[in-house]
């Protein structure tokens, strides 16, 4: 018999969004261990979402607006960036409703380019 064995930690990264927030699981939140903060961006045409740690020195640097930071919370099995007016505009540019409870989930990439994480909204999970 040939078995593959599961491992108990996925090993793909995937952004949960909700109407207020990004939840991104153990696997893509373990670029945000030393993040102080993070930035959000959105591609409309590409329908992607970005989203780009900061660290402590760079903000002590003064480098980035403090209206651009947002407050990530990383815990042992998750990471959660809220932001509600941010989750409007991705479910319009996602043609998403996020309204009573409903969750979407997207694979995220890493992008050592922009030094981000990217979540892309045109290729939404099923199942998961």
């Amino acid at each position: 018999m040939s078995f593959v064995w599961a491992s108990k930690k996925p090993n793909e990264g995937i952004a949960t969004l909700y109407e207020t927030n990004i939840t991104l699981n153990k696997s893509a939140s373990m670029h945000f261990d030393h993040a102080y903060s993070v930035l959000l961006g959105l591609d409309n045409d590409l329908k992607r979402v970005a989203v780009k740690p900061i660290t402590k020195q760079e903000i002590e640097r003064g480098t980035i607006p403090e209206e651009k930071r947002h407050k990530i919370t990383v815990r042992p099995s998750y990471a959660r960036v809220c932001n509600k007016k941010f989750m409007q505009e991705i479910a319009k540019v996602a043609r998403l409703d996020l309204r009573n409870n409903n969750a979407f989930k997207f694979r995220t990439t890493w992008s050592k380019k922009d030094q981000a994480l990217i979540i892309d909204l045109s290729n939404q999970e099923e199942g998961l």
